[in-house]
């Protein structure tokens, strides 16, 4: 694999203002390395570097071949929902606490890097979905997930009825708390924490996950990549809400459509060439490593 990479962008916005040292860090060195480096401008100020060349995200994705995300997966699933309108790599500098989507961890950051640089690392295209309400006099807009899109009450006592179409045949009716409607990416999410199944990121699929169904029979379904799935409320009076990867987004109010898909973009992730799905799995799940005859 050839080393296409001559303008590099570093981004991400970590919690603990001690990261931030990373990121100065990785700018000295890739630079010295003669490497063409841009700083997102939301952190330019927090890292105090002269002659830097700042840039906005999005200028960042047009005009980058790589970008740095240093931070946790939410610093990571902000980027890639950005960054997939683009065609620029992206790999992740874990400073979070989990590190689903973010592989290089600190203290082997140069080491890895200079690998990944010289052309050795994996390329995993992954999914992201599209999401789009309809109805009433509210104007069509499109918002884009990594992990997964969730419709809830946030009302403890407010159950919500709703039915769901896939593919234009109506699929199922349900009464619960609300529905996660996930990527393969998000299976190791909120979705998993809702009893949801793991989903390898090379299957292309999405995964409708319940939350606290009233009835026993309500299961977790995986349907195809190219499924388009349509929710309506029913039933009920009052608004519930929408959010894509946590954030929140809108208010679905009655008589309104919601309609997911899988969208056209992707983000391009890469790795480590060392690195195993499942062993990121067994580490980030604490999956027993032991073996029985």
């Amino acid at each position: 694999m050839k080393n296409n990479f001559k303008k590099i962008g570093i981004i991400g916005h970590p919690r603990n203002i001690n990261s931030f040292e990373t990121h100065k860090l990785l700018y000295q060195w890739l630079t010295k390395r003669k490497y063409d480096v841009y700083i997102e401008c939301s952190i330019f100020k927090k890292i105090n570097l002269l002659n830097a060349k700042i840039k906005k995200i999005e200028e960042i994705g047009k005009i980058c071949d790589l970008v740095i995300v240093i931070g946790g997966d939410g610093n990571m699933l902000c980027a890639s929902r950005i960054l997939s309108s683009y065609d620029v790599k992206i790999i992740g500098i874990n400073k979070g606490k989990f590190g689903f989507l973010t592989d290089i961890t600190p203290d082997t950051l140069f080491f890895q890097l200079e690998n990944i640089l010289t052309g050795e690392y994996k390329l995993e295209k992954r999914i992201l979905l599209e999401i789009r309400v309809t109805g009433g006099k509210r104007k069509s807009k499109i918002f884009k997930a990594v992990n997964e899109v969730v419709l809830y009450s946030k009302k403890m006592d407010n159950m919500i009825n709703f039915k769901v179409y896939i593919d234009d045949h109506f699929a199922f009716s349900q009464y619960s708390d609300g529905l996660i409607i996930s990527t393969p990416t998000g299976s190791t999410g909120y979705a998993l924490s809702a009893g949801g199944p793991i989903i390898t990121p090379s299957v292309e699929s999405i995964v409708l996950v319940p939350i606290l169904p009233h009835s026993l029979s309500a299961r977790p379904l995986v349907v195809s990549g190219n499924s388009f799935i349509c929710f309506v409320l029913t039933g009920i009076n009052y608004f519930i809400h929408l959010t894509c990867d946590g954030k929140n987004v809108l208010k679905v109010r009655p008589g309104e459509k919601v309609f997911v898909r899988k969208s056209i973009d992707t983000f391009n992730l890469i790795h480590p060439k060392e690195y195993n799905y499942f062993h990121v799995l067994k580490s980030k799940l604490n999956w027993s490593k032991k073996f029985f005859n």
